[in-house]
């Protein structure tokens, strides 16, 4: 890779565009980068970066790109271009940009970063466009190279600085130097995944541990106390923990299995003697039983002859009421016939109390006749009771005329009266149609007026606010102009003081014994010293950090005084000169004539459905004054026809009722004197009827009480019982029967009357004994019971355990691998003797790369007397692998790195640098790196020390390679001919190019 021709602008330090022409600097192989400090050394080399990987190196990341001191009109852009690979390129960057609007008044906008990467065409002496993609640029370069943008900085901008740490460090601070340059991520990333499937397969063994054990304090709380010997006091991961776990849960089951058969016998024994109890329980009580039934039936014998009196009484009363049963018929015969001969004799009496005095003595025979001829003059009335009906209706026919004929004249006269008006209605809701016509026409002319005078006063109100709004904007704009030009002028003041006493504040930081962070020195003789009024950093960025705010401040009220304008010229354009308390009347007239002609225009609808309404109205009255007039003429003659019959009913009415009011009531009279006679009668002769069956009753009653051997009818009545008296009496004559007999039957048993004469039967004592066998051999069952759940769930979990032993077989072998693995990667393996991890086995084989390449140049810079060898011994923590010692020709003897001096250390660093930039080289496909960058440190050498590593320098310009040393020291630019000079100053920093 050569680096041709470097172009920035506005990057960085560099306010302007500045152009490097590495060609002409490389021409002489070995040229200088210097400057003051701060003025963008290292801001060149940024520069280069960024164009090839689109990002800056380290620590400088993250941060600003774009200049201070860059206008703002001006983009940041760095263009490069190299050959590499055989191909010539040119890459161009510029990172986002937020720039000032172009269009749309005051502010900023953000425009995205671009990247372009172009090739020259030799042989049409052209430039070709490959891609504007950062992605694709991104991936292109790196292929070309053969390098990330971290080991492009370690290899072409030689980390001097780190190596010098590196010599210093201890075995831990050296390998993390060492993995961030060879980038050894990965392999400590197996160490890692290593480590996580360690954690990840001994999380399996111990769960599953803890399961099995788990289960063994299940087995442990099943088996209860039957095992002394107590379960393994094992945790889970430790070894023989699922042997142990099996052999003590093999003893639990056998020791339960013996206690199981144990309770089984005990329970067969338990169980023969409780059917022995139950034998004799059986028979104490059956003759228990028979004791108590001996005893019952004496003492119901016993009761039996104390109510023998009342018995044979109660036998005499059922013998007297058998013999009353013959007479009961003829009782209730002439019960029967009595009640109904009161009945019918009440019955006659309240009829011919209901009768006139005339028939008072009349017999059943004269009553039936006087109704017979009421009768017939009843069926005389029939047709006079249809001519009174007829006349009835007639008289409502005849209203009925008269309210229809009242009605028609109502409506004859109200047609009349509202057609006389109809001429003059008419013509006044046409006048209110086309009035309301007329207003609607106004209105709509308004509205076409009214909202452009709206829209006029309310720009006129706003350009009375805006004229206020933008004298303030504009006072506010000169303000903030003039403080933001003041904070500019004290800041850039402060900076060039800060400036000229720059080395007091960097001659603070001086420590006896380190390096100058310029020279590189380690004695510092005359350090300078602070004057009074000296500005520092602190001082400075707030004077910086003032300016920034005031000009965002001015840039901000520009914008808002950009946008106040804008308003104020949009309103003025849409208001005119006119001032607003005109517009404000004309527009307030407007609104007044629109409401006035909107209200009158609103009664149009109900003007126009008026009009119809009364059109209809007209068409209906008319209608019913003909019909009125016709229904008039043809009802007279109906109402003659009408009176005409009425007359002839009159007459033939007033003969049939005679002194009746009406026929209905004559006709009423005639209804009630028949059925009065007719019921009359009837009741005469029931009433003669039932005497005579009274008598026939009465003899009939004394011939049945004599023969059944009464004395008289009374007596056989009293003799007589009810149903429920003579079921009373029977059940209790069958009663005493049963008993006697249950009692005889019982005396007479044979097992009955020997059980009496035995001994009284101790039943408690057999309950005692039955209920105390029947509790052992519950006892019993429950002891077996458990015993069986004991044996069963000892086998069950037995079962499980088992099955997870099996399961676990395979998670412990797997997790033993990997913990080997991974113990052996992390170096705390017995088998890896050095304690050496898999990264810092890696690493040493880097460094030991590394130091051989390197001890080629330092040889030749220490003029043979230095070599640097690399160490396996153990150092920190018992690590090892990571040890850089140089050998001393001149003593022979071996010692740390960190014993060099400042000058030693400088080219020890310098030849691992190089020693580095040749193994990443390699490791990068043997790109050629034709240009080299070396930053700072020359300071600390002497003129032959100097010299010597010159040469060396000079020696890489084989096969035309270049090397750039950026350093300040002056006795470099008395050696180095060809110089880049960076110069900084208030406006920001150029480049100079000179030599060759």
């Amino acid at each position: 890779m050569r680096l041709h021709r470097l172009h920035i602008t506005a990057f960085g330090p560099f306010g302007g565009a500045q152009e490097v022409d590495f060609d002409d600097l490389s021409a002489a192989g070995l040229f200088l980068l210097h400057g003051p400090t701060g003025a963008g050394k290292t801001s060149v080399l940024d520069a280069v970066c960024f164009a090839l990987y689109g990002s800056v190196p380290g620590a400088r990341q993250g941060g600003s790109l774009r200049s201070d001191h860059a206008l703002a009109a001006t983009r940041t852009e760095v263009t490069l271009e190299l050959t590499v690979a055989g191909r010539r390129l040119e890459l161009t960057r510029q990172p986002p940009w937020e720039r000032p609007k172009k269009k749309g008044g005051p502010g900023t906008t953000v425009d995205k970063a671009q990247s372009w990467l172009r090739e020259y065409d030799a042989p049409t002496g052209s430039w070709k466009d490959l891609s504007r993609s950062h992605q694709e640029i991104g991936e292109e370069i790196t292929q070309l190279l053969g390098m990330s943008r971290e080991q492009f900085c370690q290899v072409v901008l030689l980390p001097q600085g780190d190596f010098a740490r590196f010599l210093r460090a201890d075995a831990e601070a050296r390998g993390k130097l060492l993995g961030r340059l060879f980038d050894t991520r990965r392999f400590a990333a197996v160490e890692q995944r290593l480590a996580e499937l360690r954690r990840a397969a001994e999380t399996q063994v111990r769960a599953g541990d803890a399961e099995l054990l788990a289960d063994g304090h299940r087995m442990q709380q099943a088996a209860g106390d039957i095992v002394e010997l107590p379960l393994p006091d094992l945790s889970p991961g430790d070894p023989g923990l699922a042997e142990s776990v099996l052999e003590w849960a093999a003893i639990a089951r056998g020791t339960a299995r013996e206690r199981f058969t144990i309770a089984h016998c005990a329970q067969a024994a338990a169980e023969s003697a409780q059917a022995a109890a139950n034998h004799v329980l059986e028979d104490v009580r059956e003759v228990a039983r028979l004791q108590r039934r001996f005893a019952e039936a004496r003492e119901r014998a016993a009761r039996l002859e104390e109510r023998s009196g009342a018995h044979r009484e109660a036998q005499a009363r059922m013998e007297r009421a058998r013999k009353a049963e013959a007479v009961a018929p003829a009782l209730g015969l002439r019960d029967a016939t009595e009640t109904e001969h009161r009945r019918a004799a009440g019955t006659e009496a309240r009829a011919r109390a209901l009768l006139s005095e005339t028939f008072a003595d009349a017999g059943a025979t004269g009553l039936a006749a006087a109704a017979r001829k009421a009768a017939e003059e009843l069926g005389g009335l029939e047709s006079a009771r249809r001519a009174e009906h007829r006349i009835a209706e007639l008289t409502d026919e005849r209203d009925v005329l008269d309210r229809q004929e009242r009605a028609d004249e109502d409506v004859l006269h109200d047609a009349g009266t509202w057609l006389a008006e109809w001429d003059s209605n008419r013509a006044d809701l046409q006048t209110r149609i086309e009035a309301a016509q007329e207003a609607a026409t106004r209105a709509e002319q308004l509205t076409v007026q009214r909202e452009p005078a709206q829209a006029r006063l309310t720009a006129a109100r706003m350009r009375d606010q805006l004229a206020g709004d933008t004298d303030e904007a504009h006072a506010r704009v000169l303000a903030a102009r003039e403080h933001a030009t003041d904070a500019r002028a004290h800041w850039l003041d402060l900076k060039e003081q800060r400036l000229k006493g720059i080395a007091a504040e960097l001659a603070a930081g001086l420590v006896d014994g380190e390096a100058c962070a310029v020279c590189g020195a380690t004695e510092h003789p005359a350090p300078a010293r602070k004057v009074d009024g000296h500005v520092g950093q602190q001082a400075e960025e707030a004077a910086l950090a003032a300016y920034q705010r005031a000009d965002e401040q001015r840039t901000e009220e520009e914008r808002r005084l950009g946008v106040v304008r804008e308003a104020l010229a949009a309103a003025t354009a849409e208001a005119g000169d006119l001032p607003t308390m005109q517009l404000a009347e004309l527009a307030e007239e407007l609104e007044r004539r629109h409401a006035e002609a909107h209200g009158a225009a609103s009664g149009l609808h109900a003007a126009r459905e008026a009009l119809v309404q009364a059109e209809r109205e007209r068409e209906r009255r008319l209608a019913a004054q003909q019909e009125a007039a016709r229904r008039v003429a043809s009802r007279a003659s109906h109402r003659d026809a009408l009176d005409r019959e009425r007359a002839s009913l009159e007459g033939e009415l007033t003969q049939a009722r005679g002194s009746a009011g009406s026929v209905a009531a004559r006709a009423a009279q005639l209804e009630r004197q028949v059925a009065l006679l007719t019921e009359a009668a009837d009741a005469a002769r029931v009433a003669a009827d039932t005497a005579q069956r009274l008598k026939d009753a009465d003899a009939r009653l004394a011939d049945a009480a004599f023969r059944a051997g009464f004395d008289t009818p009374s007596a056989a009545a009293e003799a007589l019982l009810d149903d429920a008296a003579h079921r009373d009496l029977q059940h209790r004559l069958d009663a005493w029967q049963q008993e006697e007999a249950a009692v005889r039957a019982v005396l007479a048993e044979a097992e009955t009357t020997a059980a009496a004469g035995q001994p009284p039967a101790d039943l408690q004592a057999a309950e005692q004994a039955a209920s105390a066998a029947g509790r052992r051999v519950r006892e019993a069952g429950s002891a077996r019971d458990a015993a069986g759940r004991r044996c069963t769930e000892l086998d069950r979990l037995t079962h499980r355990a088992g099955g997870s032993v099996r399961r676990l077989g395979p998670l412990r072998e797997e997790y033993d691998r990997v913990a080997r693995l991974a113990t052996l990667a992390a170096g705390t393996s017995a088998d890896n003797e050095r304690k050496m991890r898999l990264e810092s086995y890696v690493l040493a084989a880097r460094l030991e790369q590394v130091a051989a390449a390197a001890t080629t140049r330092l040889q030749r810079m220490s003029s043979g007397r230095y070599t640097l060898v690399h160490s396996d011994d153990r150092a920190g923590r018992g690590r090892s692998g990571l040890g850089l010692h140089v050998v001393d020709a001149w003593t022979g003897r071996e010692r740390d790195t960190a014993t060099l001096s400042g000058g030693e250390t400088f080219f020890a660093s310098l030849a691992l640098a190089l020693g580095l930039a040749d193994v990443v080289t390699d490791e990068a496909g043997g790109v050629r790196l034709d240009t080299l960058f070396i930053d700072e440190g020359f300071g600390s050498l002497d003129d032959q020390t100097l010299d010597e590593v010159l040469d060396v320098l000079d020696s890489l310009r084989e096969r035309d390679r270049s090397v750039g040393i950026v350093s300040h020291v002056a006795d470099l630019r008395r050696r180095i001919h060809a110089q880049l000079e960076v110069v900084k100053g208030r406006s920001g920093s150029v480049v100079r190019q000179g030599g060759g």
